[in-house]
């Protein structure tokens, strides 16, 4: 019985956050913890006190393999989130555990004993952002696979073209890796204050980071680089032509068989940009 309630409970929660328009992911990472936690501790949630949650975490905290601390207080967010949703009255989970166990979820969360988000940053202080001349040496490396894989006569420079480009305007545009996967040619425009940029003056992000449960950010940015828009503009010109016009507008390509023109040595490199932006999802 109490299996099958627990069950429904967290079926409950998802078909919630699904009228609440929340992802496919962050359901199912919510249900996933949550089930993770019951079955950790041993107890159901008409039963779960604070001190269950300071132990877990306490426990996930513990070297040798400590959580960071944002990966613990999104642990903290899905099961405080959970029990907002067993504990709001609307809902019939107080008269149905109150009924068949003779007690009531209540809920073990809040600003005493939850982990509180008070910088805007909380990466690890040894991941540092890649220097100009680690980015130049990437770069060239992606290039020198294009190269090489021409050379050779070996498949997949078409693939490995694509590629050096995206992570280039990756790089130039601040893209993060799903707003670069999602690109279109019809997403770059004329920015009338640098003609000189031509087609590609200003990149509109149509798929930016949306908040929960909101559609995706838009965002303009403006091209800063002579060498991002000659990599963009030998690749839509030279190179994504090569996989056939029939297809859709993205820009990058499935992997294709083929020549492929060699990387453009473009005119100033990434060792002489002003500012960088390879952002995370």
């Amino acid at each position: 019985m109490a299996e099958a309630v627990f069950e429904a409970m967290v079926m409950g929660w998802a078909r919630q956050q699904s009228a609440r328009h929340l992802a496919e992911s962050t359901k199912h990472r919510g249900a996933q913890l949550v089930r993770r936690f019951r079955a950790d501790t041993g107890v159901w949630p008409w039963r779960w006190q604070a001190i269950h949650v300071d132990e877990w975490l306490e426990d996930l905290a513990t070297p040798p393999q400590p959580r960071a601390v944002s990966t613990l207080r999104s642990y903290q967010a899905a099961l405080r989130g959970f029990l907002d949703y067993l504990t709001d009255e609307r809902y019939p989970w107080l008269a149905i555990c109150e009924a068949e166990f003779g007690q009531r979820p209540v809920q073990v969360l809040d600003e005493r004993n939850a982990i509180r988000h008070v910088v805007e940053y909380e990466g690890r202080p040894g991941r540092r952002p890649l220097s100009r001349e680690e980015l130049s040496l990437f770069f060239d490396y992606c290039d020198a696979r294009v190269a090489d894989r021409r050379a050779r006569r070996r498949k997949g420079a078409l693939a490995a073209f694509r590629d050096a480009t995206l992570f280039k305007a990756i790089y130039a545009w601040g893209l993060r890796r799903q707003e670069a996967a999602r690109l279109e040619v019809c997403d770059f425009s004329a920015n009338p204050h640098r003609p000189s940029f031509g087609p590609y003056g200003m990149l509109s992000v149509r798929y930016g980071k949306a908040s929960r449960g909101s559609a995706p950010k838009r965002r303009s940015v403006l091209t800063l680089f002579e060498w991002s828009v000659e990599a963009i503009e030998q690749y839509v010109e030279e190179v994504r032509p090569l996989y056939g016009t029939e297809r859709s507008g993205a820009l990058g390509r499935p992997s294709a068989a083929g020549p492929s023109p060699r990387p453009r040595s473009p005119s100033a490199s990434p060792n002489t940009a002003t500012s960088s932006g390879c952002r995370a999802s």
